[in-house]
């Protein structure tokens, strides 16, 4: 299946329907070599950018606005053809969702705090000075706080 199919497809499913298929969708092209708990953590910023409201108001505006995740990095024409991976990230999306939807204080946040995350050894963004939460396989979560001082 390729990318751009998936993202046609969440863009015509209804509200939050499309919101597991946009997670899952991120969750294997950000983290499909990754660790369950490293792919957790990666569904688990997307969700917190989504309960902010800061990045959007649903899964699929967080994880499709520009330059913040894979799915508007990469070629729209990327295959996503690993099957395994693709069931697993379906998996880890819907167990995230699920566990965000309880009270703050009985979900089992694996990156508290966390609202960005960089592959050092593939970017070097402006934020990567702020506050490291985790580093999770070849991952490292930050808890970005724009209105602290610098």
């Amino acid at each position: 299946m390729k990318l751009s199919f998936l993202l046609w497809l969440a863009s015509f499913l209804p509200q939050p329907a499309a919101d597991p298929l946009c997670l899952a969708t991120t969750v294997y092209l950000e983290a499909r070599d990754q660790s369950e708990l490293g792919q957790r953590a990666v569904a688990e910023v997307a969700l917190r950018r989504q309960e902010s409201g800061r990045w959007g108001d649903s899964v699929c505006e967080v994880v499709t606005a520009p330059k913040q995740f894979a799915p508007t990095l990469v070629n729209p024409g990327l295959r996503l053809s690993n099957v395994e991976a693709w069931q697993q990230a379906v998996n880890v999306a819907f167990a995230a969702q699920k566990d965000w939807q309880q009270p703050i204080a009985d979900r089992h946040e694996v990156v508290p705090g966390a609202s960005h995350f960089a592959a050092l050894d593939l970017a070097q963004p402006t934020w990567r000075n702020y506050p490291e939460v985790a580093t999770i396989g070849s991952h490292t979560f930050y808890r970005v706080d724009r209105l602290r001082a610098r």
